[in-house]
């Protein structure tokens, strides 16, 4: 027995063949079939992936055109036209859903984080806030036609909005929540040390600390919403003209129009979807690259 190792020479030969020859060959082994198990699922991911976005680009560029931007949608069977009248509306529904959106979601993070923190209240805002984050988008959309379509008699661009906006909120909520946590607290001490009180320091430093991560958090909220189908079904609708400004009637938008346009038996309106659902995609790409880099400055600052 050595003195520094008090454990006898007959235990250490028995454990080392136990350890050497059964334990780590059957690890190895479970291993290997784990990363060639996950190669093979991201090597097929990415392939189908990839060919579903190589056919979009192919079918939506035939599309482009100067006219896609210019001229509303055609009428059924007709040539020509564009897409511009489905696109405004598509501004203008998400416009109204992130403005609805960004102030409810950025005070009830704040609230969650500052004031709230571990009360039952808080507790019960997160448990909804979780609730709405997985609802399906269908569902909130018979929610707002309950509520405002069938209350007004009419599709609008407000129930639309109002429903977009439910569903941008709880990313806001939980983006605002978790950016506002990770300021430190001695920022929030040397803010009431100076005789601040606590709307303050929320106003002027902690929000300051936590402004990109909470921009990032909208621009995620637009990105998510930027794409709906389901509950515009249900609140907008759609309308193959211009829509009048009071925004009550059918309001033209995109995912609903690619969906009518997909469906139909027309190739002009089936390029239209194409070309449709490609600007959809190059623009919530473009809003998840803008939220990547303001991420990025943030970390870097």
């Amino acid at each position: 027995m050595d003195a520094r190792n008090p454990m006898p020479a007959t235990i250490e030969r028995e454990a080392a063949p136990v350890t050497g020859s059964r334990v780590r060959p059957g690890r190895r082994v479970a291993d290997r079939v784990l990363v060639v198990s996950s190669t093979l699922a991201t090597a097929l991911g990415i392939v189908v992936l990839g060919s579903i976005l190589l056919m979009l680009i192919v079918e939506g560029v035939k599309g482009f055109s100067p006219a896609l931007f210019t001229e509303p949608t055609p009428g059924p069977g007709s040539e020509g036209g564009g897409i511009a009248n489905a696109i405004l509306g598509s501004l203008i529904l998400t416009s109204i859903g992130i403005v609805i959106a960004t102030p409810i979601g950025v005070m009830a993070g704040t609230y969650l984080a500052e004031y709230g923190r571990n009360s039952k209240l808080a507790d019960l805002i997160r448990f909804l806030n979780d609730i709405l984050l997985s609802a399906p988008s269908i569902l909130i959309g018979l929610f707002v036609y309950t509520l405002m379509v069938r209350t007004m008699g009419s599709y609008s661009g407000w129930a639309g909005g109002v429903a977009l906006a439910i569903i941008a909120t709880p990313v806001i909520v939980r983006t605002t929540e978790d950016m506002l946590r990770l300021v430190p607290g001695p920022l929030r001490e040397a803010g009431a040390a100076l005789g601040a009180p606590p709307s303050v320091v929320i106003k002027s430093i902690t929000w300051r600390a936590a402004s990109a991560g909470i921009v990032t958090g909208i621009i995620l909220a637009l990105a998510r919403i930027a794409g709906e189908t389901a509950p515009l079904l249900f609140t907008a609708l759609n309308n193959n003209s211009w829509f009048s400004p009071n925004l009550m009637g059918g309001i033209p938008n995109l995912p609903v129009m690619i969906y009518q346009f997909a469906l139909s038996p027309y190739p002009n309106w089936q390029q239209l979807a194409w070309a449709g659902a490609l600007l959809i995609t190059i623009t919530i790409l473009a809003l998840s690259i803008v939220a990547r880099f303001v991420i990025k400055s943030e970390r870097a600052r």
